[in-house]
Formats: C-alpha cells, structure tokens, sequence
C-alpha cells in the first residue's frame, strides 16, 4: 500500500513538482510526431481529492460530474465510464468521443481484463493507401484531413460488451447526463476555446465550421452556451437501441456517406465495414516490479510493453535515491529515465503492432519482457546518452521487420475510476489528432486513427509490422494502467493520460514518481515531464531548471525543451491519518478535476 502523511487541509500539501518556473531557451520547431498533440492551454496547480466510497477523475467538470452521479446512483466504475464518454463526446470533442475508439482496463476485486475498442482499416484498405499518385507517402495532414483517415469506430462496442460483463444500471440510464447537456446546452470551456483558436482545419468542413464557429468565422468564446440538438438525438437512439443503433442503421450510412463524399481526400469506411465491428477482450500486460505488479494494455497498444520494458530495466537501478530535490528533478533520474525509453521505444518501432496480423517476437510478450533480455538492455545504460538506441534482439526472434514511420499525434483522454463494489477502471480513449479528420457528422466528429498506420508499408528491412491492412487495427501507445500490491492482488493506482507517442512516458513518469518516490499520485503528475521517445530528450518547457539542462548536456544528451501536454489522471489508495482512502489526482495541464464521496 502506498502511504503518505497529509495534513488536514488538502490545500496544505507540499506539491514537490509544483515549483515556479525557470527560464529556459528555446527550442525550434519539434519535428512531425515530436509534437504536443494538443496544444498546451493553462497549468493551474492541483492539490488533489480525498473519498472513502467511489471516485471518478476525468478531463472535464462536467465529465466528472456525469460520473460522480452514476457512481451515486449506484453505479459500477463501467457504468459511470459510459457516462463520462458520453459527456466527453459533447463538451471535449476535440479528444475523443463516439466517432473514436478506447482501451479499458477493468478490475473486478480478483481478475484483470483488457477491453479493446480500437478502430479497425476497411475491408478495402490496402498498404500504399497513404501513397500519392506519384508512388510516395503523403504528408501527415494530407492524410488526416478528409475521409481517408477514418477508421470504423470502435468505443461505443467496447462499452457496450463492457457493461454486459460489469455494468448494474440500465444502459439508457447512462445517456442521460450527456443528452441534457446537448439540448440545454454547456459552456464552452477555456480549452476547447484555446484549441479552436489554433486550428487550422475544421473550418473546411462546413458541418464543423457551423457549429464550432460564429458567423464571422471567429470560435466560440469561453463560457458560450453551446447547444448540440443532432447529437443528441444520436444519444436517445443509442440509449434506446443499444450500440447497433450506431453500428447497423441509419447513423453508420450516413457515416460512410461523410467519409466517401469527401471532395478532396474520400476514404473508404462503408456501413458494412463498422456493421462487422467486433470489440476484443485481450490478455493485460502484467508484470511485477518490486513491490508491485503493473497491469498494462496488450497489443495493438504499445503502451503495455514499453511501460514494462522500461520499469524492467530501471529495477536495476536505485532510482528511489534519484528523487527530486526542492522540487526539481535531478539530471541523474531523466538520464536513466530517457535511456530506458529509448530502448523500450526502440523495440517498440520494430515489433508491436496488431497482434492478430503480426506477431510479437515468440509469439507473446513474454520475449519482449524477458528479465534476462531487459537486464542485457540495461547493461547498455551508462554515463553518457546513447543518442538513439538500436532495437534489440529478444529471445525467439524469426521476423525481420521495417521501422515504423508513424507520427502518432492523437488526441486523446483518460479516464480513472473505482466504485463501491471493488471494481475499477482505467480507460483511454481517443479519436487521434485534434479534432480527428476534421469531419462532422450527427454532431460527432469523426477519428483520423488510419494515421496511426505506418505510411510506408516497408523499408531496406521488410515489411513494416505497423503497415496497413484491411481490417487492422493501428498501432497505438496509450496505456491505460493499473497497479497491485504484489501477492496481495489489492489494487492500489489507476492512471494513464492522453499525449500521443508520449503518453508511454508520462505514465511512467508517474509510475516511478509514486513507487519509487513516495509521491502521492498528484505530485506525481504535476512533475514536469520528461523523457525521450528514441530521438532527442525532451522536456517539459519552463519546468527543468537550467543547470539540469546543462548537466543532462554535458551526458550527451540533445535537449529539446516543448510543450509537453499531458492529460493525467489517477486515483490511488493512500493512508491518511490511519484511515484508508482514494486520493485523486488531475493534471494541471488540462481542465480535469476529480469526484468522489
């Protein structure tokens, strides 16, 4: 169990990571896929959130609010995530929603399971479909924007086998909350403004551009009532019909229709492709890591893997002694740390991809997490960085594979919650780059996941395993995450946070700031990120003091200060003052906040 001593005023805590900012160079425009997805907005420090009973953390108020309802009604962790998703789809359109996918994975008191909800390629895709009429890869956004990019979307068929499995109230019940909101109306939050100041191409979309702007083009101010009457009654015929409402009537056709009809960029979804979506249950990616065992989301997350490869080789290392001091992090602990995920990230842009086309290295993961084969991965630490780290070679590798070219930027938004039955979830969910592919339909947006593909379905190696394939699904990094006292299977952290490529290190980030550090789980989030995703090491802009950047320099490490746009969200069991409780964390970096009794 982690513990911490917290004074009686929450407003009283030390956040380690919550010192003022330092002035910093700047660095040059990031290059595609080295990108925040989502551009920063505000930081707001937090101090974090006690309950006894339930507690949901989410990426918007009234997200949270929609949860923390079910949750008081009665409802199990699955039944206050459909809530939230729903209320995410309307007031967060630009991370996530129907027209996406997500990952969640459950805890019911004794098993752990992996829900994947992940997009699928039509039936009709093939592996050149990012190529140009001249044989060569699109650029990323002449990928994005259009028809192309749309996968069939696949949250709604994972929630929905999700609550037969876990849910208790109605599944009309959960819409509730989200349809009130769409006819009443909600203001548009300080975010959502902030995104679509900066957005460049909704507007083209004239569907889009109705709704998201005034009639002089210029976005909705903060605090304007938005009202979005189409959606909801998408919402009263899913409420009412189950997910074939969407999957098998009307609302797929006029999917395909959006998709097709595309003057520039059609892709090629049809009705009878998102007809033919099949949600999976997947084996988690659990693995023990001194005190703990970690449960991470299998392929086609990379997410799972590359957390445990990198916790596997910093077992090795007195990380504990690396704690921040005076609430700045030290060179040493981003050195080990950065080197860790270059490796882990390394293996991942040469093996992980959907499992159900290629397969990992022996055929499990096991390989990949083998103790002796991460120990041989750790031995390659030393003082100075390796700059970019070589893929290794695990125990029963056959394939030869390409490298992954995929930029990864989505937009995306996690989900934590335990309720009163001892169930909890830890779910992330996305619809990829902001905004998607920038196509409105019903009053949703729709994803751009196909990005997630490799553009080029080979190179000098082979074949790309991320390549494209009918029926696919893109690889991703998003890591849904839980963790359990080791031997004792109580649950006792679930995290996991939006950012694209870079979401890996984040919740890793957390992961060592908790259990190594002693950090409750909102200091552990408000640590400035850090880390690298095998090209330069990246920190957080404004957040790392200068002499560090010196002295990670002086490893030979190649600095690049960014914004660093994390969406973490966490709950962990604590105790305070003697009594066990769920303490709540949200990531200053976003609009979340965290709900609980």
């Amino acid at each position: 169990m982690l513990k911490a001593g917290i004074p009686s005023s929450l407003l009283a805590i030390l956040l380690i990571a919550g010192c003022a900012p330092v002035p910093v160079q700047q660095s040059s425009t990031p290059a595609p896929g080295m990108q925040a997805p989502e551009r920063a907005s505000d930081y707001t420090e937090k101090s974090g959130w006690t309950a006894r009973k339930y507690m949901v953390a989410a990426a918007n108020p009234l997200a949270t609010d929609a949860g923390y309802q079910v949750l008081r009604a009665g409802g199990t962790a699955v039944d206050a995530a459909i809530a939230v998703q729903m209320v995410l789809t309307l007031v967060e359109p630009q991370s996530s929603g129907i027209g996406g996918g997500a990952f969640l994975m459950h805890f019911d008191g004794r098993t752990v399971k992996a829900f994947d909800g992940r997009e699928t390629a039509p039936s009709a895709a093939t592996e050149k479909m990012f190529y140009t009429p001249e044989g060569k890869a699109m650029s990323f956004y002449d990928g994005v924007v259009g028809g192309r990019s749309v996968g069939t979307p696949g949250a709604l068929r994972m929630l929905e086998m999700a609550h037969k499995q876990y849910g208790k109230l109605p599944w009309a019940s959960l819409f509730a909350p989200a349809i009130k909101l769409a006819e009443e109306g909600f203001a548009v939050s300080p975010r959502l403004n902030t995104m679509l100041k900066s957005e460049q191409h909704l507007k083209k979309d004239p569907v889009a551009a109705a709704y998201f702007y005034d009639k002089d083009g210029n976005p909705w101010p903060a605090g304007h009532v938005l009202k979005n009457a189409e959606l909801a009654t998408v919402l009263r015929e899913i409420a009412l019909g189950g997910a074939d409402a969407f999957y098998k009537g009307q609302i797929a056709r006029d999917i395909e229709a959006k998709v097709k009809g595309h003057p520039t960029n059609p892709g090629l979804l049809t009705a009878a492709d998102i007809a033919r979506y099949q949600p999976r249950l997947r084996e988690p990616i659990c693995t023990d890591y001194k005190a703990w065992t970690v449960c991470g989301m299998p392929p086609p997350s990379s997410g799972g893997i590359a957390i445990a490869q990198m916790l596997g080789m910093l077992e090795t290392r007195d990380m504990r002694s690396l704690a921040p001091k005076d609430g700045a992090l030290t060179a040493d602990a981003i050195h080990l740390f950065s080197e860790a995920g270059r490796l882990a990230y390394a293996d991942r842009g040469r093996y992980v991809a959907d499992t159900d086309f290629v397969p990992l290295p022996g055929n499990s993961a096991r390989a990949l997490l083998d103790r002796k084969y991460l120990g041989d991965r750790a031995a390659l630490i030393t003082e100075k960085s390796m700059g970019q780290a070589k893929f290794g070679v695990p125990p029963a590798t056959a394939l030869a594979g390409g490298i992954d070219n995929s930029p990864e930027l989505p937009s995306t938004s996690h989900i934590s919650i335990v309720d009163a039955f001892g169930n909890a979830i830890s779910m992330t969910t996305t619809i990829e780059d902001a905004f998607g592919s920038r196509q409105m339909v019903r009053g949703f947006l729709l994803n751009n996941q196909l990005t997630d593909f490799s553009f080029d379905p080979s190179d000098v190696n082979g074949q790309v395993a991320n390549r494209v394939q009918p029926g696919k699904r893109p690889r991703s990094s998003m890591a849904p995450t839980l963790v359990f006292e080791k031997g004792t299977n109580k649950l006792v952290l679930s995290t996991g946070s939006p950012g694209g490529s870079a979401i890996i290190n984040y919740v890793a980030k957390v992961l060592i700031g908790t259990m190594d550090w002693g950090l409750n789980v909102q200091q552990a989030i408000s640590l400035p990120n850090f880390g690298s995703r095998n090209g330069p090491t990246e920190l957080e802009q404004g957040r790392v003091p200068d002499n560090v950047v010196e002295q990670l320099k002086a490893k030979g490490h190649n600095v690049r200060l960014m914004e660093q746009t994390s969406g973490l969200q966490g709950i962990m069991r604590m105790t305070i003052h003697g009594e066990e409780m769920w303490f709540g964390g949200a990531d200053p970096r976003r609009e979340g906040i965290v709900r609980g009794e």
